[in-house]
């Protein structure tokens, strides 16, 4: 399973997010979950620094199916719909395919 979790702060300000597992829906190259997630949380990292210009840290290992980021600046409008359009594919992927193999939470960190 792939479980997204987006990190906010106490007044609610998205800090970063990660994706850890694999989905396992299908055999490896045709895990449509996975590509799903994959594109979504990649292409929204490459927006926000692009489009946005907001700075991130990232980690990946793709053979474990990890990914970490961390933003070292608070989100601008831009950037911020930008991880809302990604919650709502995250989110509707998992209504889509099930729990099982996707689920999306969000922690508050203190």
């Amino acid at each position: 399973m792939i479980r997204v979790t987006v990190r906010k702060n106490e007044e609610g300000q998205i800090k970063g997010f990660s994706c850890e597992g694999h989905a396992l829906y299908d055999d490896a190259g045709k895990d449509v979950v996975c590509a799903a997630v994959s594109m979504l949380a990649i292409n929204t990292v490459n927006a926000i620094e692009s489009l946005a210009g907001i700075e991130l840290d990232a980690a990946s290992d793709p053979q474990a199916g990890i990914l970490y980021i961390s933003f070292k600046e608070e989100l601008n409008e831009k950037a911020q719909v930008l991880m809302d359009a990604m919650i709502l594919g995250i989110t509707m992927t998992e209504k889509g395919y099930g729990s099982e193999f996707v689920t999306y939470t969000e922690i508050v960190d203190s």
